[in-house]
């Protein structure tokens, strides 16, 4: 039940998202390269995914924390 009260309040989440203009500047300090500003959620899930060589929607179907946790393990193997 509580997962699939999140999965609809990510669906709605995304859909006023989509509504609003991309935020610009700094995040946390990094500055965010132009072409990153200006893509849409959708374009910067498939971004990770053809640089990571995933399969077409694996990464924008996964649940938030769950993108977190990826990211944060890809960013560990990559520092190595």
């Amino acid at each position: 039940m509580i997962s699939k009260a999140i999965a609809l309040m990510g669906h709605v989440y995304v859909y006023l998202d989509s509504k609003m203009p991309p935020e610009t500047g700094p995040i946390l300090g990094l500055d965010i390269d132009s072409d990153f500003e200006t893509m849409t959620r959708r374009e910067l899930c498939n971004h990770i995914e053809n640089k990571f060589g995933l399969e077409k929607d694996s990464f924008w179907f996964l649940q938030s924390t769950q993108k977190i946790r990826y990211c944060c393990q890809k960013a560990r193997e990559l520092m190595k």
